[in-house]
Parts: C-alpha cells; structure tokens; sequence
C-alpha cells in the first residue's frame, strides 16, 4: 500500500464503494472525491458527459487521489492513472442487501447525499432512475469487469474483496486513522 496513491474503489451498487473510499482517506491522508457530487448537480441533474470527463480527468491528472467509483463512460480515465483498484466483489445478497438498507434509511431521514440531493420514496421505486433497478441492471457486467481485471496484466493493481470482513482486514492493515 505504500506505493498506491492512485486508488479507485469499484464495486456494484450497494457495495460500500463510498464508505470504504472515505475510511481509506482517514487512514492514508490521501484526498478522497465522492463521484457523485461530480456527477450530479442539484436536483439530481446529470452532468454532461463532457463535463464528467473534464472533472475525472482534472482530478486522475493529480499525483495523489482516491475515487469511490468509475462510471463506464469515463473508466477510462481514472484506469489509466490508477495505481491500484479495490473492487467490491460481494455476492449479491450481501450489496444488495446493504443498497436495501441504505435506500430505506436515506428516504426516511432525508439527509443529503450529494450536493443537496436526497433519497425519496418514489426516486427509490417508481423512478427509471432507481438504485435498486440498477443494481440489478449492472451486477453481472461489474463483476465480470472486475475479474476480467484481475487476470489483465496491463490493468492497475486489483485487490478484489469477496467479503466484508476481508475488507475490513486489508483496512485494518493500512494502520489507524489519522487525527482529524
């Protein structure tokens, strides 16, 4: 871990991308970019596709950065600079269980989530925009990409986490989290 100080954390939906993207920020003093406040503006209104690419790519330029996730159309970018890749690879139950969870807390509270953004009841199950449809839309495809990824020698360094408290191991292991 000493030498990645590029790192993308990639996983399905659910998975705890962000958590753990924040909790390797505490314990490395790398900085940390939550995706979606780069990718959508208030009102949940996507940025252009342009302007996504801009921002990754601002961002993977720099020297030092932590990702919690990679959106298909601009992969590309953080994939090219990554030093290492920490991909959620959880059974389904497991993410999807957590998204499940997730969804209720944030509809019933209404905490921001990004950029003013909150969850609501009908964004959560009768939008084309739904978390939970997607996470079953895209489960197969990022799997298979992240595996596809661990076999490729010309991709960055992939630790590929099958389980929670394998996750929580290889944490643990970067040391305690910095005063702050």
């Amino acid at each position: 871990m000493t030498r990645a100080t590029r790192i993308l954390v990639y996983g399905v939906t659910g998975s705890g991308k962000t958590v753990l993207a924040r909790r390797i920020a505490e314990r490395t003093g790398l900085p940390w970019h939550l995706v979606d406040n780069l990718t959508h503006e208030p009102g949940w209104i996507e940025v252009a596709q342009d302007e996504q690419r801009r921002r990754i790519g601002q961002i993977c330029a720099g020297e030092e950065w932590i990702l919690d996730s990679a959106y298909g159309r601009w992969i590309d970018l953080p994939l090219a600079r990554a030093n290492l890749v920490v991909a959620l690879d959880y059974p389904r139950w497991i993410s999807f269980g957590r998204l499940v969870r997730r969804t209720f807390r944030r509809a019933r509270d209404g905490k921001p989530i990004c950029n003013g953004n909150t969850e609501t009841w009908r964004r959560a199950f009768a939008s084309r925009d739904s978390m939970l449809v997607w996470h079953w839309r895209s489960f197969a495809r990022k799997r298979a990409r992240i595996r596809q990824w661990e076999t490729q020698s010309a991709s960055p360094r992939v630790l590929r986490m099958s389980s929670p408290r394998q996750t929580q191991a290889w944490l643990e292991s970067l040391g305690p989290p910095g005063p702050g």
